[in-house]
């Protein structure tokens, strides 16, 4: 006897069949950020908003970018987390969707806000580090400014990022503001770098890994790097600490947005909430020392001592504007290449 199925049935099985679990595709960085993202940050996400595949797809911030435009119409991201200079131009590409209202986002500390279309996750201070076995060692005083780096006693001890490189960036800019110049005028910050800084410069290094070498095997002792990776380098044990100049020191930013789709997934704008969440925001400054930009974050006094942390302090970090940097900075990279590393 055949037996049929009827449509009352049908409409059981499917009552009964198992709920597809939602794919949610983020582009963010490698190492230690995916560790902790994939350790930590995803299932307590998982846990709060049922089954959703999050599939991690790493990678530095230029090249998400770069995927971002490759795959403007037909995206395959649905939320990012990359640096503040490249995100401001996902942002001006067109590339980043809408905030929807959320009271997590009134929360946030005022340098933190990136239009309405991202929000900055994290921020790192860009200043000076050190090898204080070393300065100890030749009686130096602990560096507390940035125009240690022209002081000619650390004649090829330096180690400074290229401009390719935040941090490179960021110096460069630095010292065109203390020379008398700003965005508009970065010629005396040329200079600087070019005749007084440039003499001490044993390596302008991206590599965090050669960075850590060059510091490790004694050749490198005063540098220009993130308080998060300072922190890092400090945690396996080497002497080393990060100071804050002074003059004050840059803020850089981890930013995150979700992307801009035909058929964007709701748990793309949870789970950019879910980042800025004061217990995200203490798992983020703990995991990866990216200090909080969610003004009601607690963090226990060991872990606030290693990020920029509390509306005093990052009320002393210095943002930067760019949308101007960003239409200068093949100028200004074209330049470095040719007359600073040269």
């Amino acid at each position: 006897m055949k037996r049929y199925l009827t449509a009352a049935s049908i409409l059981v099985a499917c009552a009964w069949a198992p709920a597809q679990a939602t794919d949610l595709y983020l582009g963010a960085s490698g190492g230690t950020t995916e560790k902790v993202m994939k350790e930590k940050v995803i299932p307590l996400f998982q846990q709060k908003h049922g089954d959703v595949n999050v599939i991690y797809v790493a990678g530095n911030s230029t090249d998400t970018l770069a995927k971002m435009q490759a795959q403007r119409n037909r995206p395959e991201f649905d939320v990012v987390v990359i640096d503040d200079g490249p995100m401001m131009q996902a942002q001006q590409f067109g590339l980043c969707a809408k905030l929807e209202d959320a009271p997590v986002y009134q929360d946030r500390y005022p340098l933190a806000q990136m239009g309405d279309s991202a929000s900055a996750l994290g921020v790192i201070a860009t200043g000076l580090f050190y090898n204080t076995e070393a300065f100890a060692k030749a009686g130096w005083p602990a560096p507390d400014s940035w125009e240690d780096l022209t002081d000619p006693k650390f004649k090829q001890k330096v180690v400074v990022p290229p401009i390719s490189n935040g941090y490179g960036l960021h110096t460069l800019i630095k010292f065109a503001e203390l020379r008398g110049g700003n965005l508009e005028q970065i010629e005396p910050g040329f200079e600087a770098m070019i005749n007084e800084v440039g003499p001490n410069v044993l390596a302008w290094e991206p590599s965090p890994g050669k960075m850590t070498e060059l510091f490790q095997n004694g050749d490198g002792v005063l540098g220009v790097w993130g308080s998060g990776r300072v922190q890092a380098l400090k945690d396996t044990g080497f002497p080393v600490e990060f100071v804050y100049p002074k003059e004050g020191a840059i803020a850089l930013f981890t930013a995150v947005c979700p992307i801009a789709k035909p058929n964007p997934k709701p748990e793309a704008q949870a789970f950019v909430q879910h980042l800025l969440s004061p217990e995200v925001q203490a798992i983020l400054a703990e995991g990866v020392a990216w200090g909080p930009v969610n003004s009601k974050t607690e963090l226990s006094p060991e872990v606030a001592a290693t990020v920029p942390y509390g509306p005093e302090q990052i009320a002393k970090l210095q943002s930067l504007d760019y949308s101007v940097i960003n239409a200068k900075r093949g100028e200004w990279t074209n330049r470095w290449n040719r007359t600073v590393e040269r």
